[in-house]
């Protein structure tokens, strides 16, 4: 477990930085927004109150360092979903670090925001009760897949860095 968490930690950071960065092209070149993670930590800031299901999150009162705590909660979360890939795939592919497994990985894990965060934060299951749903899915299921590739370059460069 203690190596799984070591291994995970990289690659996890890596492959949200990949993510990120490619989201932050994507806004300045196309002029596509990505998610606000102050909207994030406003939902967790939100939670020892008692409150998991927000009627628009941007109704919610503000949440003192939410942007802070969204951000931080981002990368937990990358680094979370690169052990439970870790976990499935064992070292086996750290050994072998092929793109299929994490680009595969990557769609997958676009069930949790469509399961959890967009209903928590009011916008429906798979962003249902936005203005343009589809536009909100497919943006999802391109940061996603961008997050498995991601996990596939942070993949690589670790396995490189590895001694012997």
């Amino acid at each position: 477990m203690t190596d799984l968490m070591i291994d995970a930690l990289p690659i996890g950071v890596g492959a949200t930085l990949f993510m990120d960065v490619i989201a932050l092209l994507r806004r300045r070149l196309f002029g596509i927004p990505s998610l606000d993670y102050a909207m994030v930590g406003r939902w967790l800031g939100h939670l020892p109150d008692g409150t998991i299901v927000h009627r628009p999150i941007d109704n919610s009162r503000r949440v003192r360092g939410e942007s802070a705590l969204g951000w931080a909660a981002h990368y937990l979360i990358g680094i979370a979903f690169a052990a439970v890939f870790l976990g499935l795939t064992g070292a086996e592919w750290l050994n072998r670090t092929t793109l299929m497994p994490p680009l595969v990985f990557g769609v997958l894990t676009v069930l949790v925001p469509f399961l959890v965060l967009q209903p928590c934060l009011g916008a429906g299951i798979a962003a249902r009760k936005t203005p343009r749903p589809n536009v909100a899915r497919i943006r999802s299921l391109f940061t996603h897949t961008s997050f498995g590739l991601g996990l596939w370059i942070a993949g690589l460069g670790y396995t490189h860095m590895l001694p012997g």
